[in-house]
């Protein structure tokens, strides 16, 4: 069906570019609304259905089952009070509402009765224009999806992952919204899964800038191992991502190879292009971690370079010092019979035998790379 050929092409824009020149996400809701019912809404035929008013959940559920279609909800961290009439229409499990109101929890897939449960841990890179110490890479917020025969939940936790433009595109595309609701689960995995794609780019950018900065020969005005603070840093980001890729890959894999009735068969085979994708980004962010910790040790080492240099330095310079030290403690002690102290040229003699060998040392330990 040229729909399905086109599924990629509709969900793909949602990918936004999250490098240090790129844009960012939209708004969550506003602070002013004291509902967490984000959007409401029934589609018939991939139609959204048309209402004077905005519809509240029991209005979209009545008019679901008896029109056809399936509802979609949205909400926006609600509250176990304002979860539970939603959950009690559509006989969500207790433990998937309880999951869904707590939050931080684990990417996941449960199938509970006739719904599926999933879990998405969403990515936002955090724009700066010089990276450091104390520099947060990435926030995560999380998006719980309740998908049924006739209706879909979505549960966002966070300042981020929008879903009101992913929405509207779903919207242009009534084909495949004909699809039903494990079409938006579809989108929603993939437009998760993209937002890894360019968040992954964007910290590959942070990791070669620190690469470049701790390999960059000569550097001024940079104390020596201050760049470990930062790897330290970029190394904590990287696993704060890697929590949220790793635990997805089975349950995209479960989707794509696995036959489940809420799943149209058309769709669940794009799920395996979601799964591929995903494999792909979670290979990046194991390299990501293996390649700081190399970087990481490269600076420990350097550092422990040039502490060696400078220890030498000091110990050459101790070993010059020594000379006409122990020439003043010789002289300086007070015998009667040191013929050098009644001699006329005793002196300058004693003086220029100790810049000679002080000379003659400074040139050997200089030639051996000690100075």
């Amino acid at each position: 069906m040229s729909m399905i050929r086109d599924l990629r092409a509709v969900v793909r824009p949602s990918r936004v570019s999250l490098r240090k020149d790129g844009g960012t996400y939209d708004a969550t809701r506003s602070p002013a609304t004291s509902s967490a019912v984000v959007d409401c809404a029934v589609y018939r035929d991939g139609r959204r259905v048309e209402t004077e008013t905005p519809l509240t959940p029991h209005e979209a559920v009545r008019l679901a089952r008896r029109d056809g279609g399936f509802v979609w909800i949205g909400l926006h961290e609600p509250t176990e009070a304002e979860f539970s009439g939603i959950a009690g229409e559509f006989g969500l499990h207790p433990l998937a509402v309880e999951d869904a109101v707590q939050a931080h929890q684990r990417p996941k897939l449960e199938r509970y009765d006739d719904s599926l449960f999933t879990v998405f841990k969403t990515i936002h890179y955090v724009e700066h224009d010089q990276f450091d110490a104390n520099s947060e890479v990435v926030e995560t917020g999380e998006v719980m999806c309740f998908t049924g025969r006739d209706f879909f939940i979505t549960v966002r936790h966070g300042g981020q992952g929008s879903l009101r433009a992913l929405r509207h595109r779903l919207q242009d595309d009534p084909e495949l919204l004909s699809k039903g609701p494990s079409a938006v689960l579809h989108a929603i995995a993939d437009h998760v899964v993209d937002g890894y794609i360019a968040v992954a780019d964007a910290v590959q950018d942070d990791i070669d800038e620190v690469e470049t900065e701790v390999f960059s020969p000569g550097r001024k005005g940079s104390p020596r191992g201050s760049d470990a603070g930062r790897i330290y840093q970029l190394k904590r980001e990287v696993l704060e991502f890697k929590r949220a890729v790793s635990p997805l890959l089975r349950p995209m894999q479960l989707l794509s190879e696995r036959p489940m009735r809420l799943i149209d068969p058309d769709i669940q085979k794009y799920f395996r292009d979601v799964a591929d994708h995903l494999a792909r980004v979670q290979e990046q962010v194991l390299g990501f971690d293996e390649l700081l910790n190399s970087i990481l040790q490269a600076n420990l080492a350097q550092a422990s370079v040039a502490q060696n240099e400078d220890m030498r330095k000091i110990t050459s310079w101790a070993a010059i010092i020594a000379v006409p030290t122990m020439v003043c403690g010789v002289y300086g002690m007070n015998f009667d019979h040191m013929p050098e102290l009644h001699w006329r040229y005793g002196y300058p003699v004693i003086m220029g035998i100790t810049v000679v060998i002080c000379l003659g040392i400074h040139r050997t330990l200089k030639r051996n790379g000690w100075l």
